[in-house]
């Protein structure tokens, strides 16, 4: 249990670079630690994208964090040394299922510490020791431990493979070139690895690197988008409900704006047919009760008391006014039905022709690359999107002269009078386009002699230097496929990529800048693809040119119809 518990400290202060205790301990924000050299080192690689990523859970830090050493954990790795942490006893450190185990070990295996390739045999501490103590050693070479020694024999004579075959490309033994290679262009296995190809190797370890953090980068603009996506969807359904709540509400007053209307005029209307109609019955009722006295004055026989009460019984009181007695069909609040109805019909119809706007606003709403924004297949295709591109005469190299409407560019070797400009190309026989490129552009440069370089580059390239900062393909800001008679090969940040295809005196280029695509074809009666890349553009780009020392050489942006 003291030794697990141990094993759990060590690790736990252990530097997940170079998985050793932590020196100079310092935490980055994500809260893991490592030494601070490493960390450094790891981040120093990150300085041309200016975002910087834990090695661990990857998250990205924008600037660069500042480094300040964890003194506690520096104690604790200091103390931890004191006590004798590393000191755990070899006899505890079995070989698992997926270490390499010690070949000398008998019984239980510990875990091998190196492995010889000169013995082609993996070593514990303890039968490592040898190897140090030993002059006979000396010129062994040891390695991080491997499972695969046994691919360094040869199957065929059973010897260590040192050598190395061009002709076949792959390894094999001293006794090789005697018989299965014999007479096949050899060299030792050591010389085939020069400075140049190590070199290389780091290089294109670093491009791969710097496609993890483009794509990390990629990954947390995607997260922020989706992010922003359903921020903005979340805002758009509030203020909608919002927005539709208020309609709703209007509707609802309105509605009880024409009930309380309604009922206000009906009771008015009521209230006056009823007074009218009380001033009818009032009259008939007066009307009656004379009509009566004259049926009594009618019947009477005495002269005198006809005579007397006809004259008070003659006189009647004025009659109602019958015109303000409006005689009509029966129509009376059916005109607010027939204008809520019409209300009706119209909000109908502004809601269907507003909502056709509305759900088409919606469904273009898009956030990724569409299949119809996908790469033209044909020449005809790619016609659609050609540019018509000169070549800008502040950017020529003095070598170079220019022609056909700055569309042609011919090495001369001798100096052309062009005046002196900070964007002039002077090391290299190189010039840029005058238009900027964004969105989808296609061209094609007709070339001859002895090769041409075709190119696109940032505005920021460096000019006025011979340096490999200026030169198209060998920095981060251009990229360029190289073309002669013989081959072709891709260049981008000073990594060759071979490039086959049938040869051609023209070659078609393609850009979908927002889509990051880039490609390169061979023109001649079929069109065929010779390269495609696909990568993020930050700046627009410019179209570029450079000629090989070769009098006479040219290369023109063709006219396309």
């Amino acid at each position: 249990m003291a030794q697990k518990g141990a094993q759990l400290a060590e690790d736990s202060v252990s530097c997940s670079i170079c998985l050793d205790l932590l020196k100079d301990p310092v935490t980055i924000p994500c809260g893991h630690s490592y030494c601070m050299k490493c960390i450094k080192t790891h981040w120093d690689l990150m300085d041309n994208r200016k975002i910087y990523s834990c090695p661990q859970c990857r998250q990205t830090f924008t600037p660069r964090p500042v480094l300040v050493k964890n003194t506690m954990l520096a104690a604790l790795v200091e103390e931890l040394t004191k006590t004798g942490l590393q000191a755990a006893p070899d006899d505890h450190c079995y070989a698992g299922p997926e270490d390499v185990a010690c070949d000398v070990c008998t019984g239980r295996k510990l875990k091998a510490l190196k492995s010889c390739l000169a013995c082609l045999k993996s070593y514990c501490e303890k039968h490592l020791q040898p190897h140090f103590e030993s002059s006979a050693f000396e010129k062994h070479k040891l390695v991080e431990p491997s499972k695969k020694l046994q691919e360094n024999i040869c199957s065929r004579h059973d010897e260590v493979m040192k050598m190395f075959c061009h002709t076949h490309q792959q390894c094999m033994c001293y006794l090789c070139p005697v018989d299965e290679h014999k007479g096949h262009d050899t060299v030792s296995a050591a010389a085939e690895r020069p400075q140049r190809l190590q070199r290389e190797v780091q290089v294109r370890q670093q491009n791969i690197q710097q496609r993890i953090q483009d794509r990390e980068k990629d990954v947390y603009e995607l997260q922020k988008e989706v992010e922003a996506i359903n921020r903005s969807a979340d805002e758009v359904v509030e203020d909608s409900e919002m927005i539709f709540t208020e309609l709703i509400r209007l509707m609802e007053k309105r509605r009880s704006d024409v009930k309380q209307q309604v009922r206000s005029q009906q009771e008015t209307e009521v209230s006056r047919v009823k007074d009218l109609q009380e001033k009818l019955e009032q009259e008939i009722t007066e009307l009656k009760k004379r009509d009566t006295q004259l049926t009594q004055l009618s019947n009477t026989e005495d002269h005198n008391q006809f005579l007397e009460k006809y004259h008070s019984l003659s006189q009647l009181s004025q009659s109602t006014d019958l015109s303000i007695i409006n005689i009509r069909p029966l129509r009376y609040f059916e005109d607010v039905t027939a204008a809520v109805s019409e209300l009706r019909d119209k909000l109908q119809d502004v809601l269907r022709e507003k909502w056709k706007n509305i759900s088409l606003t919606v469904t273009k709403v898009d956030v990724l690359l569409s299949n119809s924004q996908l790469e033209p297949k044909t020449r005809s295709g790619l016609l659609r999107y050609s540019r018509e591109i000169t070549l800008d005469p502040n950017t020529t190299n003095s070598l170079l002269l220019l022609s056909e409407e700055n569309r042609k560019t011919t090495f001369m070797n001798e100096q052309q009078s062009y005046s002196s400009h900070p964007d002039r190309f002077t090391g290299w026989l190189q010039v840029l386009s005058t238009e900027s490129l964004t969105g989808r552009c296609y061209w094609e440069v007709e070339w001859r002699g002895g090769g041409v370089i075709v190119a696109v580059a940032y505005k920021n390239i460096s000019r006025a230097e011979s340096s490999e900062e200026c030169k198209f393909g060998y920095n981060d800001k251009s990229w360029m496929l190289d073309c002669n008679k013989v081959s072709y090969s891709f260049w981008h940040n000073n990594v060759q990529t071979p490039v086959s295809g049938p040869r051609s005196s023209r070659v078609g280029v393609y850009l979908d800048h927002s889509a990051g695509i880039l490609s390169f074809y061979s023109v001649s009666k079929t069109l065929t693809l010779l390269h495609r890349v696909q990568t993020k553009f930050t700046q627009p780009l410019y179209a570029g040119l450079r000629l090989s020392w070769s009098f006479g050489d040219t290369a023109e942006l063709c006219r396309l119809n």
